[in-house]
């Protein structure tokens, strides 16, 4: 018998609709607010995502970005102090809602880290772990998921003989399109990338922004980074965090070359951050 998930994978013929992501919403955020303990990390935060699209978040260190980034698909609910208020709409759903499984959202909502993070197995049950956890067995299907994954991840060619090999044998840059493949594998609608690049040489952090552009025209991205020139090139839309307050948010091009707020004038100018 398939699976929802296996079903989904024997077809790959893109559904979505140009027209439609130019202008749908992927996540509503009203209003968020959130407290580590006694200690507020994030206020009222209010913006909405557009689908098909790359959103960064830039701001200094401490300022929220990646605390944001966790609530988008729950991960931050794993510190036990945290208290949340206000509301989060993924796909016209509240997030927090008791009736929407965790799972559920993981699924829809991929994540890939700052370093990368490639399980102990070989290169092929790095891609095919996801599927498997959710009932895949049929070998065919999973090999075609690993190549269809890796080649998302632009990572098929410089592994396809290699499928067996130790994931940990691979370079840094490597190991990040592996963990974007692997991601890539639930075929998830949204990625959330937390500093994706901040542990990789130039060459690598260059194949991973290229690999953003063009996982753009399936997915949905938002970008946590630290460099605004990153953000400049790899962005349709950026929000500029500070103290946990959304200074600004609004498209990339109009935010570096005429923001209307002083602060993030200052920070993207270096004044500060």
């Amino acid at each position: 018998m398939h699976t929802a998930i296996e079903d989904k994978h024997v077809s790959i013929v893109n559904t979505k609709e140009p027209d439609q992501a130019e202008t749908k919403t992927i996540y509503s955020i009203h209003n968020f607010n959130l407290w580590y303990g006694d200690d507020q990390a994030l206020y009222d935060v209010q913006m909405d995502i557009p689908a098909n699209k790359v959103t960064a978040i830039i701001g200094p260190s401490g300022c929220g970005k990646s605390t944001f980034i966790k609530a988008l698909n729950r991960m931050v609910e794993l510190v036990p102090s945290v208290k949340m208020s206000g509301s989060i709409h993924y796909n016209d759903k509240d997030i927090f809602s008791p009736k929407y499984k965790v799972e559920d959202l993981r699924t829809s909502v991929g994540m890939v880290f700052q370093n990368p993070n490639p399980f102990p197995k070989s290169i092929y049950e790095n891609v095919v772990y996801g599927p498997k956890t959710h009932g895949i067995k049929n070998k065919k299907v999973l090999n075609e998921i690993a190549k269809k994954s890796l080649k998302g991840a632009a990572l098929w060619d410089e592994v396809k003989n290699r499928l067996q090999e130790n994931a940990f044998g691979l370079s840094g840059g490597q190991q990040q399109r592996l963990c974007i493949a692997r991601c890539l594998a639930i075929e998830p609608d949204v990625i959330l990338m937390d500093e994706p690049t901040s542990a990789l040489d130039p060459i690598s952090t260059a194949k991973i922004e290229e690999l953003v552009q063009n996982l753009k025209k399936d997915y949905s991205i938002v970008i946590v980074t630290h460099n605004m020139q990153q953000a400049a090139r790899v962005s349709d839309k950026t929000a500029f965090f500070l103290n946990g307050d959304v200074i600004e948010y609004s498209k990339t091009d109009k935010l570096f070359s005429n923001p209307d707020d002083k602060r993030t004038e200052d920070y993207i100018t270096g004044r500060f951050g």
